[in-house]
């Protein structure tokens, strides 16, 4: 460097005086530009990155589920495949829309033409075929097709199928309810859509979200209903069996508890699969047990005599004249009531168990059209019973200011006003259970998606619709109905004591006025066991063609629901139903004097033989009237009851001689009210301010 000459060791000197400026310069910029990105920006350039990967992911909640009061699912939510499009990427690949949509008709069976229009569009994303099979979301994914994907979605599915339809309706392909309850729990089944955070890789996909493992809070709620599947399916298939047998338009049955008004049952035919509700007509989707009204014809006579009965109107020994079969009720010829068999006059009971109309228009006419009308309003006809069901009508009751002359004599027995089939039913249950008309449930309880209880529904009173005196009154009547010599044998259960009424009546023509001779509606409702109720049925079968008597039609449904029912319940049979001497314990064999002197204490002849078709008649004094009913019954001899309480006197006496299917007269003594509802104060209360006005 000695060697070197001044000048150019000075210029060395300033490059590398410049090159450690310049090196400083940068290092002072980067660091600078450090400082910068990680202190001064660092907040939003945290929240860019990520904007990139951390995204709020939107939550599709899974339906709750319904289950039965066993805990049978009824509807419940499955995850499926559903098969969509990218077109932008579908071109990006080089792909022809149309090869790629005949493909895919030939997997999905769907149309070529509409496929390949969506594949040509301009959009990101485009809906192939949605809730397809497992087999064809693995078929789709083989094919490899760049722009073609399958994704989850939740599809509602019904593993019953046609089972209880009408009650749980069903939900459309965004799992929306569309009818039934799926409509009216829709915001309790549904749950909420909320949006959480997630992770996603480049392309977009879901890596990781603490708040997606686990998936019961994006669940609605789950329902448990009253509805018991065993008698479910057995309502649904005797109702198709007697439609079908009676070439019939329709049927409804309802099957309810008496002691809370629990629903265990409601079916119609026709019915239809909430799995593919477009392939029925929307007739057949109608739940006509609370949407179609019908006129109750003869089932209305039970609740005009116990109305009657409460307000002194009638007692329950009077013999009420029925004309011989033929009652003129107007000015007019034609304004005549007509019996299908005339009598003289029969009692209240037996004006029941032979359904005379002529006997329940006296009563009626007795009674007035105001008080008749508040009757029946306390049995609840024309007011909706609230159930938890969409389209309930609340039937036809005009309020009896707007009645004709003789709406009083033909309303008593169910013509000039129409029912739905659970109005029968809960009127029926308030007479089996002593007065009180109940509310029907169909939901029992409702629950969140970890088992914690949030709703559960408790048995509701209405009102007393009759003293509790007057119902058990009628439930012994009613027995008289099922028994011989009723108009509702077939409906008759073995083993168990049934109460019932049967119903055939004439449906009105629109077109020509009054009512068409041919079209008829048939129906029973009762309950058993008669002296412990526990099920309530009522049964409408609508324009049978081979028989129309509700007796013959409707019965035979009631005996083997209610039967299957009571099976399903638990409730054994009445022993007592037995014959009282086949029951008997043997006893040692006594001493012929001894036996003689027994026989003269009884007795002051010695008891004839029996001959063939005759039976000894027992001896019911002291017996309550069910009691005499299920011996009476076993023995085939019918009965006249006049009264209630106890058995105080009977014709024939005890142990004479009478024929198979004779009746014995028997006389109750009625019994005191004690702590009942004063009469006139349960059948006014409506008018004083009750629930119906």
């Amino acid at each position: 460097m000695r060697n070197l000459e001044p000048r150019r060791v000075r210029w060395m000197r300033v490059r590398v005086v410049l090159l450690a400026l310049l090196l400083s310069s940068g290092a002072g910029a980067v660091a600078y530009r450090g400082y910068s990105l990680m202190v001064e920006r660092a907040p939003a350039l945290r929240e860019m990155a990520e904007a990139q990967y951390l995204r709020d992911v939107s939550l599709s909640p899974k339906r709750g589920t319904i289950y039965d009061r066993n805990g049978a699912e009824l509807a419940v939510s499955v995850d499926v495949d559903s098969v969509w499009a990218n077109p932008r990427e579908l071109r990006a690949g080089g792909m022809d829309p149309q090869r790629v949509a005949d493909g895919l008709s030939r997997l999905l069976g769907v149309d070529a033409g509409v496929v390949a229009e969506r594949l040509r569009s301009d959009r990101y994303f485009v809906w192939i075929k949605r809730h397809v099979s497992p087999q064809e979301g693995l078929a789709v994914r083989k094919l490899a097709v760049a722009g073609v994907h399958t994704s989850e979605e939740s599809r509602r599915y019904y593993p019953n199928r046609e089972l209880a339809s009408h009650v749980l309706g069903f939900a459309n392909v965004d799992g929306k309810g569309i009818e039934g309850l799926e409509l009216t729990l829709e915001d309790r089944l549904r749950g909420s859509a909320d949006s959480v955070p997630a992770i996603r890789d480049r392309r977009g996909v879901v890596v990781f979200s603490e708040q997606l493992l686990d998936d019961r809070a994006a669940q609605g709620d789950d329902v448990t209903l009253t509805i018991d599947r065993t008698i479910q399916r057995l309502a649904e298939q005797e109702l198709q069996l007697a439609v079908r047998t009676f070439e019939a338009k329709a049927g409804t049955i309802v099957v309810m508890d008496v002691r809370n008004g629990e629903i265990l049952a409601m079916a119609n035919f026709p019915t239809f699969n909430p799995n593919n509700p477009s392939g029925e007509s929307m007739s057949h989707r109608r739940n006509r047990a609370i949407t179609d009204r019908f006129e109750p014809g003869s089932t209305i006579k039970p609740f005009t005599i116990a109305g009657a009965l409460a307000l002194g109107a009638i007692r329950p020994d009077e013999l009420i004249p029925c004309e011989n079969g033929t009652m003129q009720v107007g000015k007019s010829r034609k304004d005549v009531i007509h019996d299908t068999h005339g009598y003289e006059s029969l009692t209240p009971a037996q004006v029941l168990a032979y359904s005379s109309n002529i006997g329940t228009a006296k009563v009626g006419i007795e009674l007035g059209k105001a008080r008749l009308y508040q009757v029946l309003r306390r049995f609840g006809f024309g007011s909706r019973t609230e159930l938890a069901l969409p389209g309930e009508t609340a039937g036809i009751l005009r309020h009896y200011q707007k009645w004709y002359d003789l709406d009083a004599a033909t309303i008593s027995f169910g013509q000039g006003m129409s029912s739905t089939v659970l109005q029968l039913a809960t009127a029926m249950g308030a007479l089996a259970n002593k007065g009180r008309l109940m509310r029907p449930l169909l939901i029992k309880r409702i629950s969140d998606s970890r088992g914690g209880t949030l709703e559960e529904a408790l048995p509701d009173v209405r009102r007393q619709a009759v003293p509790a005196h007057v119902a058990n009154l009628l439930a012994d009547m009613l027995t008289g109905v099922t028994g011989p010599g009723g108009t509702g044998e077939e409906a008759a259960i073995e083993g168990y004591l049934v109460a019932g009424k049967t119903g055939t009546a004439q449906k009105a023509d629109y077109v020509r006025g009054g009512y068409a001779e041919d079209k008829w509606s048939s129906s029973f409702v009762g309950f058993a066991p008669a002296d412990a109720p526990r099920v309530v049925t009522a049964v409408m079968i609508d324009e049978p063609m081979i028989a129309h008597y509700g007796g013959h039609v409707a019965g035979p449904v009631f005996r083997r629901v209610t039967l299957g029912a009571l099976r399903q319940l638990g409730v054994p049979p009445d022993r007592s139903t037995e014959s009282p001497v086949a029951a008997q314990p043997k006893k040692r064999a006594k001493p012929a004097d001894a036996a003689v002197a027994e026989a003269d204490a009884t007795s002051a002849e010695p008891l004839a033989a029996l001959a063939e078709g005759q039976v000894r008649v027992p001896d019911l004094v002291g017996k309550t009237a069910r009691a005499a009913l299920r011996i009476l019954r076993e023995q085939e001899l019918g009965v006249r009851l006049s009264g209630s309480g106890v058995v105080v006197q009977q014709d024939p006496p005890p142990s004479s001689l009478a024929g198979r299917g004779s009746s014995v007269q028997l006389v109750l003594e009625p019994p005191a009210p004690h702590d009942d509802q004063p009469a006139e104060h349960a059948l006014n209360e409506a008018s004083r301010g009750g629930r119906d006005g």
